[in-house]
C-alpha cells in the first residue's frame, strides 16, 4: 500500500511541477485560469492545455487562412470541461466560419461532370474588354431582377458561339448569383451526362432524371456535342424540356451549334433521319429560351 501511495504522490508532484512550469508564462496562466476549472483538474492536462493555448494564440495573430499554422487549418484545439474531466475538440475559427458562411450558397449548385471551379464563377471576373458580352450581361441583370417578381419566370438563354469564348463561365456566374438568393440549380456537361445516365439504368436512373427535370434552374452545357440517338433525343431530352416548358422552369443551353445546326444534328441517328422529332426539340428550346450569340477570341490556354 505504501508503494502505491508513494507512486501516487510522486505522480502528483510531477504533475504539479509541470503545471507550475507552464504557468511561468503569464499568458498561459491567464488563459487556463480564465477557463474557471479547478487547478487540480487543470494540472492533469497541462500538455494538452499548452497545445490549446498555442493554437488560440496563433489564431489571435492570424492574418489569413492560408497562413494558419494550427494542426487543422481553420480550427482551434479547444478544451471542454465536464465534471472532473477535460476533453478537447477542434472548433472552427472565426475566419473559417466567415468563409463557410460566404460560401454556403455553393450548396445550391450541383455540378455533373463540370469543373468545380465553376462554383467560383462571378460577374466581377468576367472579361470587361469584350463588347460581345454586353447583351448577355444585360439580359442576366434583367433575369435577376425579374425572376422573383414575375408570376411567370423569365426565359433562359440558348448561348451559341465560338469555342472557348467563355459561354459556360458566363452562365455559371449567373447561376452563382441566383444561388446566393437561395435558388437551386444544376449544371450539366450534357454529353457525359447522357453516358452516365444510360449506365445508371439499374441504379438511380429515375432519381437522377427527376432531379434534372425539376430543378429550378438548369444548364445543359455543350448540347449538340453528344452522339445523338433515338433514346437520348426522344426519351431523355424531349421529356426534360417538355416538363420544364410546362412548369416554366428557366433552362439554359450552351452550344457551338446554332439552333439550325442543332436541329440538323438531332435529326440524324443510327436509325436514320427524323426531321419531325428534331423540329419538336428545337421548338421546345425556343419556348424555353432566347437565342444569344457570343463570338469572341478563345480565353482558354
Amino acid at each position: 500500500m505504501k508503494k502505491v501511495i508513494d507512486s501516487y504522490e510522486a505522480d502528483l508532484t510531477k504533475l504539479t511541477q509541470s503545471f507550475q512550469k507552464a504557468c511561468a508564462d503569464a499568458d498561459f496562466k491567464e488563459y487556463v485560469y480564465h477557463l474557471n476549472i479547478q487547478e487540480d483538474i487543470l494540472m492533469k492536462y497541462t500538455s494538452q492545455l499548452e497545445e490549446s493555448f498555442l493554437e488560440h494564440k496563433n489564431c489571435n495573430s492570424c492574418k489569413n487562412l492560408e497562413s494558419c499554422p494550427n494542426k487543422m487549418k481553420g480550427y482551434i484545439y479547444t478544451p471542454i470541461h465536464s465534471g472532473k474531466i477535460i476533453s478537447f475538440s477542434y472548433d472552427m475559427c472565426k475566419k473559417l466560419a466567415t468563409v463557410e458562411k460566404e460560401n454556403a450558397y455553393k450548396n445550391n449548385l450541383d455540378l455533373y461532370e463540370m469543373p468545380k471551379e465553376l462554383k467560383d464563377a462571378s460577374f466581377k471576373n468576367i472579361y470587361k474588354d469584350d463588347k460581345a458580352r454586353v447583351p448577355i450581361i444585360k439580359y442576366f441583370k434583367e433575369f435577376i431582377e425579374n425572376y422573383q417578381k414575375a408570376d411567370t419566370k423569365p426565359k433562359g438563354i440558348y448561348l451559341t458561339g465560338s469555342f472557348g469564348s467563355g459561354k459556360t463561365y458566363l452562365i455559371a456566374a449567373l447561376l452563382n448569383e441566383m444561388a446566393k438568393k437561395g435558388e437551386k440549380s444544376i449544371l450539366i456537361y450534357y454529353p457525359t451526362f447522357l453516358m452516365n445516365l444510360k449506365a445508371s439504368f439499374s441504379g438511380n436512373y429515375l432519381e437522377l432524371f427527376n432531379s434534372i427535370q425539376k430543378v429550378p434552374l438548369l444548364l445543359l452545357d455543350d448540347i449538340g456535342a453528344e452522339n445523338c440517338s433515338n433514346w437520348s433525343r426522344d426519351e431523355v431530352l424531349g421529356p426534360i424540356l417538355q416538363y420544364r416548358m410546362d412548369n416554366h422552369l428557366p433552362t439554359f443551353f450552351t452550344s457551338n451549334l446554332t439552333l439550325e445546326e442543332l436541329e440538323k444534328s438531332l435529326s440524324i441517328t443510327s436509325s436514320g433521319v427524323d426531321k419531325v422529332k428534331a423540329r419538336r426539340i428545337i421548338e421546345r428550346i425556343k419556348q424555353l429560351t432566347i437565342p444569344l450569340e457570343l463570338v469572341s477570341k478563345s480565353r482558354r490556354e
